[in-house]
């Protein structure tokens, strides 16, 4: 498995319990490929350089998880049509240093 970081921006309109659904498809959506998906880290309300899609703000939450490599691309598919989430951005991790 590999460790992956997703940057995800959520949509501006969204009230708290709706943020939280979204941020639980998300983990769902890991859990159901395979994986394992830690606590989101919420880093809150951002406005943005210049509007997306007609919005000026979101909300931004960062999530560590473990996923295999082949079922990244299923899990960008699984939510391009989630409504509660208006972004995402997946990075892979550098393997830790054994010591």
């Amino acid at each position: 498995m590999n460790r992956y970081e997703a940057m995800v921006i959520l949509p501006e309109s969204l009230t708290e319990d709706e943020i939280e659904k979204g941020l639980g498809v998300l983990n769902a959506a890991i859990k159901k490929l395979g994986g394992t998906a830690n606590k989101a880290t919420r880093m809150g309300r951002r406005t943005f350089a210049r509007p997306l899609d007609k919005q000026t703000a979101g909300e931004y939450a960062l999530v560590r998880f473990e996923l295999p490599g082949d079922q990244v691309d299923a899990l960008l598919h699984d939510l391009k049509l989630e409504e509660a989430i208006f972004r995402i951005q997946i990075s892979r991790l550098p393997e830790p240093i054994a010591s």
